[in-house]
């Protein structure tokens, strides 16, 4: 063979090797996920008919995938909505509509969904397309999802903690170990009041972990997140309002007609055990005057952490809220003040409490609305 040749033979090879770059697909995905679950089908199924295609996948669980998610979705101008979520060339396939393969967003289903998903694919290779990760901005998302998280866990965390209603229930149980202390039982108000504590803190854990897993596996965060914003100003403005008009129309407080089963049950308490049970009967009746600020964090946790990111946001959520009946606990064990006197400051500074309580659930809703809106989050 002569140079000649050999020159054109290796020109040859190096154009081939260059026309058989691989085009990156990147397939965002959830385990469980059965919509996911057909299109991985799909894309194995007609993989060998494009052996150049990459597919890179992504759990959407876990916090690499959150980042990279958020900038794909910053980069091709869309939000983010139920997986599968698809990426190739100039198209997004999100939710079921595809955006980027003709004028307007394409919506289609089932067999339409594959053939559509597959014309994008083809252009992609035929166009040569660069990968959708090189449009992703040098952009540290992580450090903008704490910013936003971190605060708003504490921010909750403190509008639930001053719960009148937990005050409520907590000193009427002190009130009720007292008596049997004195009848004997040496150290009971610790220890029972650290078991209603612990229980508390149980309880809402599981929830947290529950409604949690279950806002992640429906995939639909940001609209959860819309919905929950909006209600939690409602709810902080009518909060505001028990400090003007307090037991005037309806109270963000435990129900009148569950408040004598509340006092039966808890007054009925004489050992540890007996504290613990009323302490996660407590966090049942607890639902209706606490749980606002508690479902907006959730809403915001699913968005921005991953399952094991969100198990020791809820974590700390839960310490937070626990620390005032701590407070108590001790204050009352070690004789720095009184249940009666408890129960006097927080009958004369509920209107106030509501009010304070009112101000930062409306922060806490407005601030999320307006992030999700802005596209931060």
């Amino acid at each position: 063979m002569n140079r000649k040749a050999l020159i054109v033979l290796l020109l040859m090879t190096v154009a081939c090797s260059v026309s058989a770059a691989a085009t990156t697909l990147v397939f965002f995905h959830e385990i469980g996920c059965s919509n996911c679950a057909s299109a991985e089908a799909f894309l194995e199924s007609i993989h060998p008919k494009y052996p150049d295609l990459e597919i890179v996948h992504y759990e959407i669980s876990e916090r690499e995938s959150l980042e990279t998610l958020a900038g794909l979705l910053a980069a091709y101008d869309v939000k983010q909505d139920s997986v599968p979520m698809i990426f190739i060339g100039d198209v997004a396939w999100i939710g079921g509509t595809f955006y980027g393969l003709y004028d307007d967003p394409y919506t289609v289903a089932g067999r339409a969904a594959d053939m559509t998903l597959e014309t994008a694919i083809q252009l992609a290779i035929e166009s040569d397309a660069a990968s959708p990760l090189d449009r992703i901005e040098d952009t540290d998302t992580s450090t903008l999802a704490e910013g936003l998280t971190i605060p708003a866990i504490i921010v909750a965390a403190a509008i639930d903690s001053v719960n009148p209603c937990t005050f409520a229930v907590l000193v009427l149980l002190l009130g009720t170990l007292i008596v049997a202390q004195r009848k004997g039982k040496k150290g009971l108000v610790l220890k029972a009041g650290l078991a209603f504590t612990g229980a508390i803190y149980i309880s809402y854990f599981l929830l947290g972990i529950g409604v949690f897993t279950a806002i992640q596996a429906a995939g639909v965060q940001r609209p959860f997140i819309i919905i929950v914003s909006s209600l939690a100003i409602l709810v902080g403005l009518w909060n505001m309002k028990d400090f003007f008009a307090y037991g005037k129309w309806f109270s963000i407080e435990v129900p009148k007609r569950w408040r004598p089963l509340v006092k039966k049950l808890t007054a009925s308490v004489v050992s540890i055990p007996g504290a613990f049970f009323v302490g996660i009967l407590d966090s049942l009746f607890l639902l209706p005057c606490s749980s606002g600020p508690y479902i907006a964090i959730l809403a915001l946790l699913s968005k921005n952490s991953s399952q094991v990111e969100g198990l020791w946001y809820l974590a700390l959520y839960n310490l937070i809220f626990i620390l005032p009946l701590l407070a108590i606990t001790f204050a009352v064990n070690f004789g720095y003040t009184t249940t009666a006197r408890a129960e006097r400051w927080r009958s004369e500074r509920l209107g106030k409490l509501h009010l304070i309580s009112g101000i930062l659930m409306f922060l806490l809703g407005a601030g999320m609305l307006v992030a999700v809106l802005m596209g931060w989050l």
